[in-house]
């Protein structure tokens, strides 16, 4: 087994094939760096499992043989995410970086005689932009048949990353018959992880909710939301069962930002200062660019009711995906927990 590991979304999933009693390889940039593996070490401690740890870096051509020699699944779960993104170094900074990274991982498996399977982390944003890519498709939902032709460099230059890295995934595994290839492509991933990270977007906006950033309203904006948990679900059987084939949406709930704060835990967390009402249209259309949001995605996304089928996910592993609420409030406990905003005594 191996993971080019990085952070929320492999968390999860490291401990899940611990817990199974597999042999993890995990390829980091500093092993040395017990801080940073701690948590997998923790997580291994109870289960037959075992992981071990690999220097490698994603952009490093080759730099993952070792890690994966005697693997038989590879998991690339890593994908560059530049927070203060320069426009002008678009490419550079992440579009270059993803197809690359992309590449180096399945170049390095085609060349291991072991790996038999691939499984790359993807996300909706292979699929669609925002909800209202929908009304594009047959019947206005979101399927694997769906490919993503809104974003670009300029409009959501990461979800444009996302389609550039998955296709030259694909068209790299058409060409080679060593491994096969399955793709993950989860919506916006919520849920504890296996600790607090500060620096991942879900957490940011969990924050945000809980030291009441929010609390004058909220933007119903579609959302497709899924438990970090059930990623990791989903990712195992992508590895192991004779079922999986081709992409797989990975989505628990077709909801938006006013029905998952607003009324799923608001009602639940009396005493936090969190939104209860819907923000006005013309309040966010101002307002969205100081706060990261771009007014073509307001403008798009604003009150359209998000539908993405995750039947494939279903019927082809059987999957139970993890209620909205419980989602939510694991992950706002485990902030609160972890100081991400000042802890409420007493809640529900």
């Amino acid at each position: 087994m191996l993971l080019p590991f990085k952070g929320y979304v492999a968390g999860p999933l490291v401990k899940a094939l611990l817990e199974a009693g597999l042999t993890v390889h995990c390829a980091v940039r500093s092993p040395e760096n017990e801080e940073k593996v701690k948590h997998l070490v923790d997580a291994a401690k109870g289960t037959k499992g075992k992981v071990k740890f690999f220097k490698a870096d994603l952009l490093e051509e080759g730099s993952y043989r070792e890690a994966m020699t005697g693997c038989c699944v590879v998991f690339h779960t890593a994908s560059p995410l530049v927070l203060n993104l320069d426009p002008a170094k678009v490419d550079e900074q992440l579009l270059d970086p993803a197809v690359k990274g992309t590449q180096n991982v399945l170049r390095s498996a085609a060349k291991t005689p072991s790996v038999k399977r691939v499984v790359v982390t993807s996300s909706v944003f292979g699929m669609c932009t925002d909800a209202a890519d929908r009304f594009d498709e047959p019947d206005q939902v979101i399927t694997e048949y769906c490919w993503n032709k809104t974003a670009s460099r300029t409009y959501n230059p990461y979800a444009y990353s996302k389609v550039l890295a998955e296709k030259e995934a694909w068209k790299m595994a058409d060409a080679q018959s060593q491994y096969k290839l399955v793709v993950v492509n989860p919506g916006w991933v919520m849920g504890p992880g296996l600790k607090v990270h500060p620096t991942s977007e879900s957490y940011a906006v969990m924050k945000l909710v809980g030291n009441g950033g929010l609390a004058s309203g909220v933007p119903a904006i579609g959302a497709f939301v899924v438990d970090v948990r059930d990623v990791a679900k989903v990712h195992v059987a992508a590895g192991f069962s004779d079922k999986a084939e081709g992409r797989y949406v990975t989505v628990g709930h077709n909801t938006s930002m006013y029905e998952m704060f607003a009324k799923t835990m608001a009602p639940k967390l009396p005493d936090y200062p969190l939104p209860k009402r819907k923000a006005p249209w013309f309040l966010l259309w101002l307002i969205g660019p100081c706060v990261g949001m771009e007014r073509r995605m307001i403008w798009r996304g604003a009150n359209v009711e998000s539908k993405v089928k995750n039947d494939k996910s279903v019927r082809d592993f059987g999957i139970e995906y993890t209620p909205l609420e419980k989602t939510l409030l694991d992950m706002f406990h485990q902030c609160a927990d972890g100081g991400l905003f000042p802890k409420v005594s007493k809640q529900e």
